[in-house]
């Protein structure tokens, strides 16, 4: 396994002894990756009880334990050694490394007072109706800083000083059970939680309880964004933490994390630009092709999303034929294609569970009628100028780019003969402009629109016209819903289109049916 970190030098002496681990240095938490095999869990049923003091306490290997390869392994989730082709040497998910992971954990307990924590609970398995679950899907701040993607676990990072980089990264979840494991699938266990994702202290989430009020010892505030209270009466989570730490004040975490978000790597970039390049050759190809259904345009993508290596879509498409790409979110996707119709198409896929946000919109025979080309270049327009500022440089927030895009559309829309009075442009471009991206379609949720765009951050641009059938607005544009929407990286002076392989420009569009 790849071993990416080491603790400070009384946790180096510990894990030499207790897990026969080579020497670390101690200039920096990254460690040098370790042999591709796995000391597994293997009890003999008369193998002695471990005492407290000794190197096994916190292993509990049996006196013959069984050295196995880790490609033979089965862990939750994907590693290097039994998916090469998913992962690199040396990442915990596609694209993001091992060393990555901890600096996110390191920059968040910078910013934190002296005696904080942050507790963060897993996800949880979803169901769809009786025992039918979603596929399950880990909570966004809990993958953000451990890369761990498995239900009943429990995340605590505990500030331990004041340099940089100084904290204990404690974990709960399940340990290995073979009788579960072969109705339920694998899980990683205990051993892996060390070995692979370099937690520090890892426990049996069954026994949160007994771990829970030493591993918050010195803590004075911990921040998380757990439910501890419904409906006033404590949850679960809520009488544990409160049995293990009473007196300890609480406080939100997102507003410390979502400054931390906010800000892709380069490697966050990377990862949403695969995504959003394979996305946009997926509708590419789909504008290609002549459609008769709304359904089959959504198949179609989510097959090409999954052969260019994509883990599939990112969120439900909207697939909208005719009027009904007046309705921002429709999703029913079941309708009729008509030749002489738009079909608006909001969909994009995801790597590494980073997401690409994409719309586009076609004529349905691949013709542009001159109503459908002079609506369509009305909101092109405004869309190619509103991309541009993306850039550090423009000093510009989202809320600023949504006026300069309303007042752009309002010019374009003048021209084509528009009474945009009153409240003309609240009912012809009704939504926000844009929104920021990332590990969820609308990242970082409560960061604020009026914080001005800087080198990192990444965001939808998408303009959009909605033409209701009433004889307010002209009639040949009437029942016409257009979006064109791209996913930007923004850079010091130039911003990088995430999904440049989408065709936007007319003549572009009409060309893939010649």
């Amino acid at each position: 396994m790849k071993l990416r970190k080491v603790s400070t030098p009384l946790r180096q002496l510990q894990r030499q002894a207790n897990r026969q681990a080579s020497s670390f240095s101690t200039a920096a938490r990254p460690r040098a990756p370790a042999t591709t095999t796995l000391l597994c869990r293997c009890l003999a049923p008369t193998a002695p009880a471990p005492t407290p003091s000794s190197p096994r306490a916190r292993r509990a290997y049996a006196t013959a334990a069984t050295t196995v390869p880790a490609s033979s392994f089965l862990f939750g989730q994907p590693v290097h050694e039994t998916h090469p082709h998913l992962l690199a040497p040396g990442e915990l998910t596609p694209g993001i490394s091992a060393q990555e992971y901890h600096e996110r954990r390191a920059r968040l307990v910078a910013a934190l007072p002296e005696g904080s924590a942050v507790l963060l609970p897993s996800a949880q398995t979803q169901y769809r109706s009786g025992a039918v679950f979603h596929a399950f899907r880990q909570e966004s701040n809990f993958l953000y800083l451990t890369g761990f993607s498995e239900p009943e676990s429990l995340a605590l990072i505990v500030k331990t000083s004041p340099q940089d980089g100084d904290y204990i990264f404690h974990l709960w979840c399940r340990p290995k059970d073979p009788k579960q494991e072969q109705w339920n699938g694998p899980w990683s266990g205990l051993d892996a939680a060390r070995d692979v994702w370099n937690v520090d202290e890892a426990g049996d989430i069954g026994r949160l309880d007994q771990g829970l009020t030493a591993a918050l010892k010195g803590v004075t505030k911990i921040y998380t964004d757990a439910e501890l209270t419904k409906y006033g009466v404590p949850t679960r989570l809520g009488n544990t933490l409160r049995a293990a730490a009473s007196g300890i004040s609480t406080a939100p975490l997102k507003p410390a994390i979502n400054s931390l978000r906010a800000v892709k790597s380069p490697a966050e970039i990377a990862c949403m630009r695969r995504a959003g390049q394979a996305s946009g050759r997926a509708i590419t190809n789909a504008m290609r092709r002549d459609w008769k259904y709304e359904k089959e345009i959504a198949a179609f993508l989510d097959y090409e999303y999954q052969k260019a290596g994509l883990d599939g879509s990112a969120y439900i498409p909207v697939v909208a034929g005719g009027p009904k790409a007046l309705l921002i979110h429709y999703v029913l996707n079941n309708g009729s294609l008509n030749d002489d119709e738009f079909v608006l198409v909001d969909a994009g896929g995801e790597y590494g569970t980073y997401i690409t946000d994409i719309t586009r919109t076609w004529p349905v025979s691949g013709k542009f009628t001159p109503p459908q080309r002079d609506l369509y270049e009305a909101v092109l327009s405004a869309q190619r100028a509103s991309v541009s500022l993306c850039r550090e440089s423009a000093g510009v927030t989202l809320d600023k780019l949504h006026s300069i895009t309303e007042t752009a559309l309002r010019d374009q829309l003048q021209q084509l003969g528009f009474d945009v009075g009153g409240n003309a442009m609240s009912t012809l471009f009704p939504h926000h402009v844009g929104h920021y991206i990332g590990l969820d379609v609308h990242d970082v949720p409560g960061f604020s629109r009026g914080t001005t765009l800087r080198e990192g951050h990444c965001v939808t641009v998408e303009p959009g016209i909605y033409v209701p059938d009433d004889e307010r607005w002209p009639k040949a544009f009437r029942g016409l819903g257009i979006r064109i929407e791209d996913s930007v990286a923004v850079g010091e002076d130039s911003p990088l289109i995430l999904t440049t392989e989408a065709a936007k420009e007319v003549v572009d569009i009409e060309a893939l049916r010649d």
